[in-house]
């Protein structure tokens, strides 16, 4: 038997609060809210949206900042094909895809674990794609002061894909480049890895 034991914990009042307008929401769809199926629905809903959106309550400088280390490596360093998950703040729909991330270390580096922590505390939030680049961007170029940085992320948005034009697989692709990867030869040799199978 296993010794597992899933453990959710959410602000009470938080919690009512959110369930309570998923009720009516779903009430005003013309939905049954005291259908078997549905009954639970707004409970389940609200936290649901709570981990979703839990990158607010998060400090990624201060997960950065928690790993850094002297380290006298001047190389570039890529973490490629980072999962992220976001929801899209026009119609809080998810938008889903992967980031790559690089940066040049000037005297310093961070613990490889925490470029994704980061991606994923932006990416908890209710974002545009555009933003959720830059604000990663930023925040290691800020906190890190590396001599360069580079971030581009590949993602499919549902609001484009489930409603509207509904595309099914169009990919939106966004880029930010600070310090030595605005140099061409730089940022060329970044995107060549990143598209390169090296396995």
């Amino acid at each position: 038997m296993s010794n597992y034991r899933f453990f959710d914990e959410y602000n009470h009042e938080v919690t009512e609060n959110i369930k309570q307008s998923y009720t009516d929401i779903l009430s005003g769809l013309g939905e049954d809210t005291a259908r078997e199926g549905i009954v639970k629905t707004p409970e389940r809903a609200s936290k649901a949206m709570q981990f979703l959106t839990q990158g607010y309550d998060q400090d990624p400088a201060a997960i950065l900042r928690g790993a850094m280390f002297e380290e006298d490596y001047h190389d570039m360093v890529i973490i490629k094909s980072i999962e992220l998950y976001s929801l899209c703040e026009h119609h809080l729909l998810p938008f889903f895809g992967k980031a790559h991330i690089a940066y040049i270390p000037n005297g310093r580096i961070v613990g490889l674990s925490k470029i994704p922590r980061v991606v994923d505390v932006f990416a908890r939030r209710l974002q545009v794609q555009e933003r959720l680049t830059h604000d990663i961007l930023e925040c290691i170029n800020n906190t890190l002061e590396p001599k360069g940085v580079a971030v581009v992320i590949e993602a499919s948005h549902m609001c484009m894909m489930m409603r509207g034009v509904q595309k099914q697989n169009s990919v939106t692709t966004t880029s930010g480049f600070r310090g030595q990867f605005e140099k061409i030869e730089t940022r060329n040799e970044f995107l060549k890895l990143i598209s390169t199978d090296l396995s």
